[in-house]
C-alpha cells in the first residue's frame, strides 16, 4: 500500500505527516472513517479540489477504504507548535472557544467533539492538532459558506455559522500552537456524547 500511495507524498508527505504547504494537512493518524468520508467527498464532488477530485475520480470505495486505513495507521512525530502570528488577546479568545465554547451564542467547544486532547474520535471526528493555522481557517470558512459539505446534518455548517471572522482567526491560532500530547490516538468511538446531531457520526 505504501507504493500505491506515492502519488499522495508529494502533497501529503511520505506518511501522511503533511508539508511546509499551509493547505495540505496532516493524514496519519486521522480516524479511518474520517479519512473514507474525506475521500468519497473529494470523489463524489462534495469537496472541491480540482487535483485531487481528479485524482480520486474513479477509485471504487474499497480501494478508498484501503488508502484510509493506511493513513489511519501512519504514526509520524508531529511538527512543533507554530508560532503565534496574532496577538495574546486573540490567542486567549482562541482558547476560550476552543475549550469552552461559547453558550450564549450556541458554540460547543471544539473539545466537545473532538476530544479534551483534541486527538479526535473514532470512527469520524478527526483531530485538530498538527495542522496549519491558514488550513484550519480556510475550512471552518469552507464549512460556514457552504462551499465544505459534511453529511446531513451538517453540524459543521451549523457552528461555523455562528462564528466570526475574529472567532475563526482566533480558533486557528490557537489549535496551531498546541503542541502534541504525549498519546495523538483519537478517543475511542462513544467517548464523547456530541452536543449536537452530525450527519457524519454514526448513531
Amino acid at each position: 500500500m505504501a507504493a500505491r500511495v506515492l502519488g499522495c507524498a508529494a502533497c501529503h508527505g511520505a506518511h501522511g505527516e503533511g508539508t511546509d504547504n499551509d493547505y495540505f494537512p496532516r493524514l496519519a493518524g486521522k480516524p479511518a472513517g474520517y479519512l473514507y468520508n474525506q475521500l468519497i467527498a473529494f470523489r463524489d464532488g462534495r469537496r472541491q479540489y480540482p487535483p485531487m477530485n481528479y485524482l480520486l475520480a474513479y477509485l471504487p470505495d474499497a480501494y478508498l477504504k484501503q488508502i484510509a486505513g493506511y493513513f489511519a495507521g501512519q504514526r509520524p512525530p508531529f511538527p512543533g507548535p507554530a508560532v503565534p502570528t496574532v496577538d495574546a488577546a486573540t490567542l486567549a479568545h482562541g482558547k476560550s472557544l476552543a475549550t469552552g465554547g461559547e453558550q450564549s451564542r450556541g458554540v460547543p467547544a471544539c473539545a466537545s467533539c473532538h476530544g479534551a486532547a483534541l486527538t479526535g474520535m473514532e470512527p469520524s471526528i478527526p483531530g485538530l492538532l498538527g495542522l496549519h493555522a491558514d488550513y484550519l481557517s480556510a475550512q471552518l470558512g469552507a464549512f460556514r459558506y457552504g462551499t465544505r459539505h459534511a453529511a446531513s446534518p451538517d453540524c459543521m455548517h451549523e457552528i461555523a455559522t455562528r462564528l466570526s471572522d475574529r472567532d475563526i482567526t482566533a480558533i486557528a491560532a490557537w489549535l496551531a500552537s498546541q503542541p502534541a500530547p504525549a498519546n495523538t490516538t483519537p478517543a475511542p468511538a462513544g467517548t464523547l456524547k456530541l452536543p449536537l446531531a452530525c450527519g457524519s457520526v454514526p448513531d
